[in-house]
């Protein structure tokens, strides 16, 4: 895969746990950090360094070797599809703290809107702000002497296609469920290795490299970093 140029190694290592098909990575990269997955489930469109395994187990044993860690447990205990089907499943949120907080190194949880009660003073990032055609709020809660300044969030101005529609280029949409026209959705989000799969659930990469261009200043400056 080609780089975009602009890329500038900053000389600090994350880890990102239950990595799926790397968005989030994508972010993390493009702000200079050096990247390493890992996700319970194969991951062959991840496109860093990619480890199999528990997350939190590795988060444990490993996550102290790490500049940062920041990673998404899964959110389906949290959305509303699946609580309709009487799914269940596990809530991770906290355990993943618990293993973060262990490390000593500094930390970022990200998750989504339902999961706000079981978080600590998150921050929200909407797609609008980074010019995207979607909003897909996140939610961002920092730890290990982290603290994340997002911008404030404004009115959504713009009228989503229904999901099941078809959609055309310049559409605002909702990737969710098997969402039309895959090629438009992963040029807006900047995810053209993903598929439909990985994009329901993926962070876009311009909120991590929003976020990791800020965390990387906090972190050069900090004598937390070896």
């Amino acid at each position: 895969m080609t780089h975009p140029p602009e890329r500038r190694p900053n000389g600090l290592r994350l880890l990102d746990p239950y990595s799926c098909q790397g968005g989030a990575a994508m972010g993390w990269h493009l702000a200079g950090f050096d990247v390493t997955g890992v996700d319970d489930s194969p991951q062959p469109r991840y496109p860093f360094t990619f480890i199999q395994g528990d997350a939190i187990e590795y988060i444990r044993a490993h996550g102290h070797e790490y500049d940062l860690i920041a990673g998404s447990p899964p959110c389906q205990a949290h959305t509303l599809c699946q609580r309709i089907q009487g799914r269940e499943h596990p809530r991770l949120i906290a355990p993943t703290r618990e293993a973060m907080e262990s490390t000593g190194r500094p930390w970022v949880i990200e998750n989504v809107p339902e999961a706000a009660p079981e978080l600590r003073s998150p921050v929200m990032l909407c797609g609008a702000f980074f010019g995207l055609h979607t909003y897909r709020h996140r939610l961002f809660e920092a730890g290990g002497g982290l603290t994340l300044t997002v911008p404030e969030h404004q009115p959504h101005a713009h009228r989503t296609v229904k999901m099941g529609r078809p959609l055309k280029p310049g559409d605002w949409y909702h990737a969710v469920g098997n969402f039309s026209n895959v090629s438009y959705v992963k040029a807006d989000m900047g995810v053209p290795w993903m598929s439909r799969d990985g994009i329901r659930e993926c962070i876009p990469p311009a909120y991590t490299k929003y976020l990791g261009e800020q965390v990387a200043a906090l972190l050069l400056g900090s004598a937390v970093i070896r």
